[in-house]
């Protein structure tokens, strides 16, 4: 039998161990890009280093166009609405479940930078970055009417509405980001930060120095739990191996038992030479009587399933230890044989 949860603990070791480097790959990467201190500096990075140039900026969120909430009253750049309606529905067991349903998903964007006084930079395709998280601006729910005709008609269903969630999404003016990402210049002369054709693109809250100790930290954890699942697996795989072979060279043990009493019992060490001449094959299934495991002295009559497969006589039966099922099966078997 295939030791699965051995092999499972190793191959998910190996999955975090994969995991892990790649955290680690990652921090590495971010310790070598630019880190820009003031973003009027950008421009003469773009006209003096060689394209493309990974960079780190920080700023502030600004924008010229912002988008006036309709629940939060806050101004951001990027706002995503959810509406959810809540219900509880009848099930087939005859009680109520809560359950809810998407009534509406919406999404807006204005162009947007980065500003941190001494200049600012556009940031371009941040949705798509690591490390980017929009705060909940607004968290509304709205109960339902209570209507008898509409909550009569629902109930007829199998419904019975509770209301609508409505939940606000904002990137708001004057919050605090860091961009990791390619530095570049459009055809009218604007600087931009996008996500670069191969390398890191983070916008995130944190500071880069908090980036990089963040993945660091995981790729530890990583490692410490892969090594640590490994370990566990090769446990448990060479403790079905041992077990695998002392089952097996108890069997032998047992086979050579029985054919060595076998051989006494019925003379073979007297046979013939021409008996010398059958196939080993033949000769090992003349040499298997129906003997007793036990005793090897007396033929078995009584089979034992749910301990194993134990083949006793019945003298050798009534003094076994066993479980009950066992023991009531062999006690109706010896009186049978008894009668």
């Amino acid at each position: 039998m295939i030791p699965w949860g051995g092999l499972s603990c190793c191959l998910s070791g190996a999955a975090l161990y994969l995991l892990g480097r790649s955290s680690g790959r990652d921090a590495d990467t971010l310790k070598t890009v630019t880190r820009v201190n003031q973003l009027k500096e950008l421009a003469q990075l773009l006209d003096a280093q060689v394209l493309p140039l990974v960079v780190s900026i920080s700023g502030r969120v600004g924008s010229e166009t912002p988008i006036s909430c309709d629940f939060s009253g806050l101004r951001g750049v990027i706002v995503e609405e959810t509406a959810e309606q809540h219900f509880l529905k009848h099930n087939d067991a005859g009680s109520w479940i809560q359950d809810s349903a998407l009534m509406l998903s919406m999404s807006k964007e204005v162009p947007w930078h980065l500003d941190d006084g001494s200049g600012c930079v556009h940031v371009v395709g941040a949705r798509g970055a690591t490390g980017f998280v929009l705060p909940v601006g607004s968290e509304v729910f709205e109960e339902s009417g209570r209507s008898l005709v509409r909550g009569t008609l629902d109930y007829l269903q199998g419904l019975k509405m509770l209301g609508v969630k409505r939940i606000e999404r904002v990137l708001p003016i004057g919050t605090s980001l860091t961009v990791v990402g390619e530095a570049a210049k459009d055809d009218i002369g604007t600087i931009r930060i996008q996500r670069p054709h191969k390398g890191p693109f983070y916008v995130s809250p944190k500071t880069i120095d908090q980036l990089i100790l963040n993945l660091g930290k995981w790729a530890r954890w990583y490692k410490y739990a892969s090594v640590g699942l490994t370990f566990f697996g090769a446990y448990l795989i060479a403790k079905h191996a041992i077990q695998y072979i002392l089952e097996r060279r108890r069997r032998c043990e047992l086979q050579r038992r029985v054919l060595a009493a076998a051989a006494k019992r019925s003379g073979q060490d007297n046979e013939s030479e021409d008996a010398e001449s059958i196939s080993d094959g033949s000769k090992r299934d003349r040499l298997m009587p129906d003997l007793c495991v036990i005793c090897l002295e007396q033929e078995y009559n009584a089979v034992f399933v749910p301990c194993g497969h134990m083949c006793c006589c019945t003298t050798c039966s009534s003094h076994l230890t066993m479980c009950p099922l066992c023991r009531r099966r062999i006690e109706q078997v010896v009186k049978t044989f008894r009668h």
